[in-house]
């Protein structure tokens, strides 16, 4: 598999990298000193499209294809699995179930906003007893004549306390898989947003909890028919995760390029370490992997942009990329010796980043089993 990148494609890479290197990597320092959200960063994305590239123009996008928005995620990641997070929940889990799923009414309304970066959008589908196991939830939406009531929590959301809108997952039926889904306005009477959590890493990323307390939602504002929240949680969970597959493919790629510049220069018995094969071979075998992962990652991205299913593809992908991040960090702190352990380099800042690609958008181990049911059902 070849991959060709589009005249449109490479203008935008350009102006992403510029952004990333000139906007974000100066911002960094500050993100993990404080763990401060970067909301100024978020703005100036909106302001150059990226917070709707593959959005239509009709509702405010840029009206580019998938792929283009996943090699974004992907460079971006490269400076910041921060910022890259940020974008890839508003865009992946938090704007596209609108697109996909909304009515013309709530695309219109919400879209143009998301699509802008005038709203930050998220996703609240994890409670504290139900992850993976979607069908487990426990927060209830409640029919009245005029509003659905939801009662419940949820937890560790991305972008929350920062976001405008949340795509919420509740249950509307006693059936395992009666669920549906809302769009949550932050200022909705009822939604208390919780406590931030102190993270290991994502540092400047807001994870918190929400509680909904006879939080009232219009009737408007239910996102696809009664009983189909399932279908849509499972529809962009399988896009989600090549936005976290991008990210991942930014961090491995992060930790490769400093690993080699840094065996390169660093000298020991008169040589540097490069030339110890003990080295070369470490970085044979994560530039080989990394390369795999890429090549899983956007041939995922080509059968979604295709429309093809592709749920075995994308778990590959995820599997792969974030796998082969946290190895390749875990390589380059060894390459970089006793200084890879401290916060004078960057490398301990992708291992800590690397860690919960692993776990969130289905935990690896889920990946290894919607895998392995698609190898061996009849």
């Amino acid at each position: 598999m070849m991959l060709k990148v589009t005249e449109e494609q490479e203008m935008l890479l350009k102006v992403v990298r510029d952004f990333a290197r000139k906007e974000v990597a100066p911002v960094i320092e500050r993100m993990e000193k404080e763990d401060r959200f970067p909301i100024e960063i978020v703005k100036k994305m909106g302001e150059l499209g990226l917070m709707g590239i593959p959005i239509p123009e009709k509702y405010g996008g840029s009206g580019m294809d998938f792929t283009s928005y996943i090699q974004t995620i992907h460079e971006l990641s490269k400076v910041s699995a921060t910022v890259g997070v940020i974008l890839s929940v508003h865009t992946s889990v938090g704007t596209n179930p609108i697109l996909y799923f909304g009515n013309e009414e709530q695309k219109r309304r919400f879209l143009p906003r998301l699509a802008s970066g005038e709203y930050l959008g998220a996703f609240a589908l994890t409670e504290p007893g139900a992850g993976s196991d979607a069908g487990s939830l426990k927060t209830t939406a409640k029919e009245t004549d005029v509003s659905y009531i939801l009662n419940g929590s949820k937890v560790f959301i991305t972008n929350g306390g920062v976001a405008d809108t949340y795509i919420t997952f509740a249950r509307t039926g006693d059936n395992s898989k009666d669920i549906s889904a809302f769009i949550v306005e932050k200022d909705s009477p009822g939604l208390i947003i919780g406590k931030k959590e102190k993270k290991m890493g994502l540092h400047g990323s807001n994870t918190v909890q929400l509680t909904f307390d006879q939080c009232a939602i219009p009737k408007g504002n239910l996102l696809g028919e009664k009983g189909s929240g399932f279908n849509i949680a499972m529809a962009n969970l399988n896009i989600g995760r090549i936005g976290i597959a991008a990210q991942g493919l930014g961090i491995a790629e992060a930790a490769l390029e400093y690993a080699v510049n840094y065996a390169k220069e660093r000298k020991q018995f008169g040589k540097s370490i490069a030339s110890n094969q003990g080295i070369s071979f470490k970085l044979a075998d994560m530039a080989t992997a990394t390369e795999s992962a890429k090549l899983l990652t956007y041939h995922a991205a080509t059968l979604i942009e295709q429309g093809v299913p592709c749920a075995k593809e994308t778990s590959m992908a995820k599997l792969a990329a974030t796998r082969t991040a946290m190895n390749n960090a875990i390589e380059a702190i060894q390459i970089f010796g006793g200084y890879g352990y401290t916060e004078e380099y960057p490398v301990e800042r992708l291992f800590r980043d690397a860690k919960v690609t692993e776990i969130y958008e289905g935990t690896n181990e889920i990946q290894h089993i919607v895998i392995a049911n698609h190898l061996l059902k009849d």
